[in-house]
This record gives structure tokens, C-alpha cells and sequence, in this order.
């Protein structure tokens, strides 16, 4: 999840480790019409590579080494290859370098999206195991909420902002991934400095594939049933966003949504800036149950004037009432 100055990104109810440019959509406009989200949904996404979190260092008889640190890798690193072997998984990465006998490894990985390569020789700590000192992620998991269905290209999206490496803040690559229905079973509310969290559980009812992993949001396939019960709605041109009142759509407890005012309360006009707006729950109902904005509202569709203008994406850390949207033109055009 990425931490801001004054502001918590609203990510993903948790992330879990496992084991540890705007591109433009194909019609090159935005729909006319899309299906209205605002239901929770459980995430599984496998890393392509597996990802540095940690580098630390350890005893091998005679002095503390790391030698992943001491051969150049840093954090937020992503481990491709080693010796020419995909590395998949953290078992992939331990298997090569327990069987390396101490021999210089090759290290393809991806740093600020450039490819790269080092030599790595691992040493072996006490216990006469050859190690290189590197903690890596190779999956997560958690809750967030959809922002729309678009049936003309056949994909959702939700969060309105990438996932993250919780301990990193790095993008995570994706290599593959799911989406499940998932359910709201409680609420931690949130409270000034200490932002909350709708928890809840995986259904075994599949969604559809992830495709996408971007900073503006998250994308994926799904089946045509579950738009059979959904609100179709107009996609608002950005000038048609005001400041005044407005409408979030958002899940709570099952996995209904429900409707709740807000109040849009500015909106920017730097076009790279992808905090679009900035917004204000006021409806007594939810400020009651959950203390305004909390983690797994991500992505939750904001309606104004009948249109759909966007989607929650951060709270406000010393003010959990507030946060700030995206313009859901940009999440449309992000798509591939």
C-alpha cells in the first residue's frame, strides 16, 4: 500500500505474502455506457518474477555477509532468471541457490524497467546452507471493490490505483491472477490517523482472470452472468464534474451495494495528477458504520448527475472522512 505525506492509499484489505503510460483503449473513445460495480471482490495474484522485499544479512562462521546486497540487487528488485532458470516462485529462488555449491550465479532481474544482470556467488550460513541473503515475495492477496464492467471489451476494473507490494510500495508485476466473488463479513472503522478496513472472506465463485496490474487500477476478465443483475450507466465526460454533491456505491457488509452521499469537494486540473478530485462522506449511515473512508473501498463507483465520474482511491490519513477519486475516463483509456 503506498503511504503520501498526508494521505493512505486505500488498497487492498490485506496483502498477504505467499510463501513471502496511459494506453489508450481500442476504440480510442470512451464507451458511451458501462455497468455499475461497487460489490467486493477477493484477489489472487502470482508475481512475474519474484520480488526483493528484503535484503538482510547473516552469520556464516566468521562474519555477517549478504551477498544478493554485496553483489548489487536491491529492494523492489524482480528476479527473472538465475543461470538461465525461471525463477516462478520463492521455492524456484531457494532451490537454485541451496544447489549452487557456492558457484557464481547469473542474476537476470528487472529494476525501474530496465533489465538487468549480476553475478552472485551465495554463501553458506551455519547451519551449511548456501544462501544469498535476499527475502522475496512471489504472491498476494486481499478485498477490493469494482469500479465497472465494460461489455464491450469484455473486462472489469477496480481500486483506481495499482497493488503494491505492502513492504516495498513497488507495483507488483503480475504473471497471472483471479477474481473470486468475495464477502463483507465486519468493519474496523477508521479513525483519524488510524485508517480501517473492510474484512471479509474468498466465495469460490470465480470472477475471472487478472490482466492487468497498472498504477490507476486493476483489470480483468469476467463471466456475462454477473452483469445480468447490473445497472447499466452513462460514463460522464470530465467537464461534467462538479463540485457538489454526489453518490458512492459501495459494499459494507454481504456483497450488495449499497448507495451513500458524498460531497466532491475540489477537482484538479493537472492532467498528471491521477487523484482527480477530492471528496467527502456525509452520509450519517456510513460515517456510523464504518468512520467514513476504509481500506478495501478502492475502486467503489461515484455517481453524479446520473453519470458515473469515478472511483474512491485514498483517505485522507488525519481526516478519514475524506480522500481523493479518479476520473473513470482515465481507468477506461489505462485499459489495454
Amino acid at each position: 500500500m503506498k503511504f503520501f505525506e498526508k494521505f493512505l492509499s486505500v488498497a487492498l484489505t490485506a496483502i498477504i505474502s505467499v510463501s513471502a503510460a496511459c494506453i489508450p483503449c481500442n476504440s480510442g473513445e470512451l464507451p458511451e455506457y458501462v455497468y455499475l460495480g461497487g460489490e467486493p471482490f477477493g484477489l489472487k495474484m502470482y508475481a512475474d518474477g519474484v520480488m526483493i522485499v528484503n535484503l538482510e544479512s547473516y552469520f556464516d562462521g566468521y562474519r555477517y555477509v549478504c551477498p544478493a546486497k554485496e553483489g548489487g540487487l536491491k529492494e523492489s528488485d524482480i528476479i527473472k532468471e538465475i543461470n538461465g532458470t525461471e525463477i516462478t516462485s520463492n521455492e524456484t529462488l531457494r532451490e537454485v541457490t541451496l544447489n549452487s555449491c557456492g558457484e557464481t550465479l547469473d542474476v537476470t532481474f528487472v529494476r525501474d524497467n530496465k533489465t538487468l544482470s549480476k553475478q552472485i556467488t551465495p554463501v553458506k550460513n551455519t547451519a551449511g546452507n548456501y544462501l544469498i541473503g535476499a527475502w522475496v515475495r512471489d504472491s498476494s492477496a486481499g478485498i477490493g471493490t469494482v469500479t465497472y464492467y465494460n461489455s464491450g471489451e469484455n473486462y472489469f476494473a477496480g481500486l483506481g490505483h495499482g497493488i503494491c507490494d505492502c513492504d516495498t510500495c513497488t507495483l507488483m508485476p503480475l504473471a497471472s491472477g483471479e477474481a473470486v466473488v468475495a464477502e463483507i463479513s465486519s468493519v474496523t472503522k477508521s479513525k483519524n490517523g488510524n485508517p480501517g478496513s473492510l474484512n471479509g472472506y474468498f466465495s469460490d465463485r470465480t470472477i475471472g482472470e487478472m490482466l492487468k496490474n497498472s498504477e490507476i487500477g486493476i483489470y480483468g476478465s469476467y463471466n456475462n452472468s454477473l452483469i445480468e443483475s447490473k445497472n447499466k450507466i452513462e460514463v460522464a465526460d470530465k467537464s461534467e464534474i462538479k463540485t457538489g454533491k454526489a453518490t458512492v456505491y459501495t459494499t459494507i457488509s454481504g456483497n450488495s451495494p449499497q448507495a451513500y452521499e458524498i460531497e466532491i469537494t475540489s477537482i484538479s486540473r493537472n492532467e498528471n495528477f491521477n487523484e482527480s478530485f477530492t471528496i467527502k462522506v456525509t452520509d450519517s449511515r456510513l460515517l456510523e458504520q464504518t468512520g467514513g473512508i476504509v481500506q478495501g473501498m478502492s475502486g467503489s463507483p461515484i455517481v453524479m448527475n446520473g453519470k458515473l465520474i469515478g472511483a474512491v482511491t485514498h483517505v485522507f490519513i488525519n481526516s478519514v472522512n475524506e480522500g481523493y477519486g479518479i476520473y473513470v475516463g482515465k481507468m477506461i483509456e489505462n485499459y489495454e
